[in-house]
C-alpha cells in the first residue's frame, strides 16, 4: 500500500514546494514508485515539473489537470490526468523514470466558488486516488498554506502529515494554527471515513528547510519540540511525532533548478554543487523511507 504525506504549513514561503519536488526525485532515484499531487492553486510544483511550455499548453486547455475531475460534465478521472514520468529531456526521453505527476493550473481556484457536488470534493478525490494508489509506493501531496478544499482532499487521503518550517517564530504560530484546524476538519470529516481506509492523518514531523549559513537553529528548534511535546500530550499529533534530523539547508542551487525545471539531484556534472544541498535531500529521503508510521 502506498504511504500517502501532506507536506504543509500555515506559514507560506517555507520552501515547501522545493523541499517536496526534491525528495520526490530522491525517492524515485531509490527505486520508488512515486506520485507527486500538486494541490496548490499557484501551481508552482507543476510549472517546476512540467516547465513552463508545457504547462501552458496545459492550463490553455482546461482539461486533464487535477480540476479537471471535479468540473461538472467532464467525466475525466485522475488516471485521465496523470502524467507519467514527468521529467523530460530535450528529445523526450524519461530524465527520472518512477516519478509521476499529478498536476495542476490556475482554474483549482474555481475548486473553492463554483463546485456543488453531492458529496465533499475530498471523498471525490479519495475514491478516484483509490483507483491509482496500487502503483506507488509514495503519494505526496504539495499543500497550500491553509485547509481549504483543495488542501482538504490532499489531508484526508493522506495518512501522514509532514510540517516543512523555518527557524523562525512563524513558522511555530503557522504550525500551531495548523495542528487546530486539522482538529475541527477532522471532526467535520470523520462521518465520511470508510473501512479499509487509512486512519486520519496526524502530523508525524517538522522538516527545518532554506536554512541559512550561520544561522543558530538551537532556540527555535527547542520552541518547536516544547510544542510539539505540547500536542503529543494532547493527543493532538502522532505519538511517533519528531522533528526530523536531517535540515535542509539554503542553497542557490535550489533556485536555478527552479528556473532549469529540474530537481537538485539531476543538474549537471559538477557534484560539488549539487552534493551539499542535494545530499540534504537525499538523507531527508532516507530518513522518510525509514520512519514506520503504524510501528
Amino acid at each position: 500500500m502506498a504511504r500517502k504525506i501532506s507536506f504543509i504549513n500555515y506559514k507560506g514561503g517555507v520552501g515547501k514546494t522545493s523541499l517536496i519536488i526534491n525528495v520526490a526525485a530522491c525517492l524515485a532515484l531509490e527505486g520508488k514508485r512515486v506520485l507527486l499531487c500538486d494541490m496548490d492553486t499557484q501551481s508552482n510544483a507543476s510549472i517546476w515539473l512540467l516547465r513552463l511550455e508545457r504547462w501552458n499548453l496545459l492550463n490553455s486547455a482546461n482539461s486533464r489537470s487535477l480540476y479537471s475531475i471535479f468540473h461538472p460534465g467532464n467525466n475525466i478521472n485522475i488516471s485521465d490526468c496523470l502524467v507519467k514520468d514527468v521529467l523530460k529531456g530535450k528529445d523526450g526521453e524519461s530524465l527520472l523514470p518512477g516519478l509521476d505527476l499529478l498536476p495542476t493550473t490556475f482554474d483549482l481556484v474555481e475548486l473553492e466558488n463554483e463546485f456543488k457536488g453531492e458529496q465533499p470534493a475530498y471523498v471525490m478525490f479519495q475514491e478516484q486516488l483509490a483507483e491509482v494508489e496500487d502503483q506507488y509506493d509514495f503519494i505526496l501531496f504539495d499543500c497550500p498554506p491553509n485547509i481549504l478544499r483543495a488542501s482538504q482532499c490532499g489531508v484526508f487521503s493522506s495518512g501522514e502529515i509532514y510540517v516543512p518550517a523555518n527557524p523562525d517564530a512563524l513558522s511555530l504560530i503557522g504550525f500551531t494554527l495548523l495542528v487546530e484546524k486539522l482538529f475541527k476538519f477532522h471532526q467535520v470529516s470523520a462521518g465520511f471515513r470508510r473501512s479499509g481506509m487509512s486512519p486520519m492523518a496526524q502530523i508525524h514531523g517538522i522538516i527545518f528547510n532554506a536554512i541559512k549559513a550561520g544561522v543558530d537553529i538551537d532556540v527555535p528548534k527547542m520552541r518547536m519540540q516544547l510544542r510539539m511535546n505540547q500536542f503529543r500530550n494532547q493527543k493532538r499529533v502522532s505519538s511517533k511525532a519528531k522533528i526530523f534530523e536531517t535540515q535542509i539547508r539554503d542553497a542557490t542551487v535550489v533556485r536555478r533548478a527552479v528556473t532549469l525545471g529540474l530537481p537538485v539531484i539531476l543538474l549537471g556534472k559538477d557534484r560539488s554543487e549539487t552534493d551539499g544541498v542535494g545530499g540534504d535531500y537525499r538523507q531527508l529521503a532516507s530518513e522518510i523511507m525509514r520512519h514506520d508510521p503504524m510501528g
